[in-house]
């Protein structure tokens, strides 16, 4: 069993942010239509507290929850951490768990799982009866699944995915979003349902536990239900849908369930996207039809708001890309000091710390990652050596601008995967997922005599070790704060 506290629900996760002042507590109405998504939009800008809405217009009896895990304070929370750890101390720990055996979930009866407090079906099966908010002025559409994940099943070998892909209220019993093609689900649908002309039964779970959402954005190849079990410590609780046979996180708030159409789209978008900016234009796009929604009493409506950073989408995706993309460089013997995926990055910008070992080091660590199944989702790499702190932004910038050469220490990758959101992407490239990647190397060149390699001036560099910690010592005696 976990040494941690864990948190089953949002419910208790919510009393565990208040404990820890990452809470506020919003009593005044709040409105669906836009008023709730640009409160969540300044909290993640500003860095702030979850706002957790206790009346929502049109919709009493509901409450919602924003922006969950949009800093690390919060994750750390999430992990059952000291909300102060460091980013190495939570990368650490999450690796640590993640390395473990899967931990496969436990089926609970129904009668034993909140989200059954309720149960829709047929014609009472109404999206209009959730809270879905309008999360930005000009999107195309509300869109109740912001922070929330999809459940699918290969039909052949039974494998689960949890994903997070957006859905946008079409009417009352349809929703609509993308579906990329080199997505988990994307291969399933468009691979093995869609030849087959077959529907593919599909879950939505909205408002999991914490870190449920932090498995459904992991590219990791374990299934998502044992991966959440292995950060939890102890296997999660689900229960078997109302309609099909796949199952869902059964603390979970509300679920909606039914079939992703073949051979059928329907428009979708605009809507302000993780990359902060609205992209994608308005066209065909895959279609949801509902079946059931089943709820928990008061469910809490869990809210993200995509746009400029810092949100939960690209904290999390940030930070679980480039702790995968740790995992496979240490599995190759690459002898790497960290990577860190900047989230303000809206995670496209990988850095990765190395002991330059031989010539090509970098080139090597670039050919590796951009050739994994994690590379649609980011197009640059930069490689510092370890004398450079990968989580120091500072540093960073200064190792880019004096040790990456404008020639020869930036490499080009042309005709690489990418993703249609990129807002550099021309037209024509967005509607192919068509993209480019390139490499800074930030490490000076190994046959220079050592005589010509520039000595890094800096307090920890150029002087002995013992001013250093004579200074140290007396830093407040000479007056300083820190």
């Amino acid at each position: 069993m976990a040494g941690y506290p864990i948190y089953k629900d949002n419910r208790e996760f919510i009393k565990g942010l208040e404990k820890y002042g990452e809470l506020v507590t919003v009593k005044q109405e709040v409105d669906w239509d836009l008023e709730m998504g640009a409160i969540v939009r300044r909290v993640c800008e500003k860095k702030l507290p979850s706002p957790y809405f206790k009346k929502i217009k049109d919709y009493p009896g509901f409450e919602a929850f924003g922006a969950p895990l949009a800093t690390y304070k919060r994750l750390a929370i999430a992990l059952g951490m000291d909300p102060d750890s460091t980013v190495p101390q939570i990368a650490d720990e999450y690796v640590r768990r993640t390395s473990s055996e899967p931990i496969h979930p436990v089926v609970v009866d129904k009668k034993k799982a909140p989200c059954k407090q309720h149960v829709l079906l047929g014609k009472d099966a109404d999206l209009f009866k959730l809270p879905g908010p309008m999360v930005h002025d000009g999107d195309g559409g509300r869109y109740l699944c912001t922070w929330h994940f999809v459940v699918s099943q290969d039909p052949d070998n039974g494998m689960i995915n949890w994903g997070m892909y957006r859905q946008m209220v079409f009417d009352e019993k349809t929703m609509v979003g993308p579906v990329l093609p080199f997505s988990d689900m994307g291969k399933m649908f468009y691979g093995k349902y869609v030849p087959r002309n077959k529907p593919m039964p599909f879950a939505s779970v909205i408002s999991c536990d914490p870190l449920a959402g932090v498995a459904a954005c992991a590219p990791s190849p374990i299934p998502e239900d044992q991966f959440t079990g292995m950060l939890m410590g102890k296997p999660i609780e689900v229960v078997k849908c109302e309609t099909c046979d796949l199952e869902v996180p059964a603390h979970a708030e509300i679920i909606i369930e039914g079939d992703v159409i073949p051979n059928l789209t329907i428009e979708e978008a605009p809507f302000g996207e993780y990359t902060g900016y609205r992209t994608s234009p308005r066209e065909p796009r895959t279609v949801y039809r509902v079946k059931a929604i089943t709820y928990r009493d008061n469910p809490i409506m869990a809210v993200s708001n995509m746009g400029v950073p810092t949100d939960e989408g690209q904290l999390l995706r940030s930070f679980s890309l480039g702790l995968e993309m740790r995992k496979l460089l240490e599995s190759q013997g690459i002898p790497i000091t960290g990577v860190f995926m900047l989230p303000e990055s809206t995670h496209h910008l990988v850095v990765v710390g190395v002991k330059p070992a031989y010539t090509g080091i970098a080139t090597q660590i670039a050919n590796l990652i951009y050739g994994s199944k994690l590379s649609p989702w980011f197009h640059m790499v930069i490689v510092v050596d370890d004398q450079t702190d990968i989580y120091d932004k500072d540093e960073v910038i200064h190792a880019l601008s004096t040790k990456c050469h404008p020639i020869t220490g930036i490499h080009k990758y042309e005709n690489a995967p990418g993703t249609p959101l990129n807002p550099f992407a021309s037209p024509e490239d967005r509607r192919w997922s068509k993209g480019a990647k390139v490499l800074f190397d930030c490490t000076f060149p190994l046959n220079w005599p050592k005589s010509d390699v520039p000595i890094k001036v800096a307090f920890n560099t150029v002087y002995p070790k013992e001013i250093q910690e004579k200074v140290l010592t007396n830093w407040k005696k000479y007056g300083f704060k820190d």
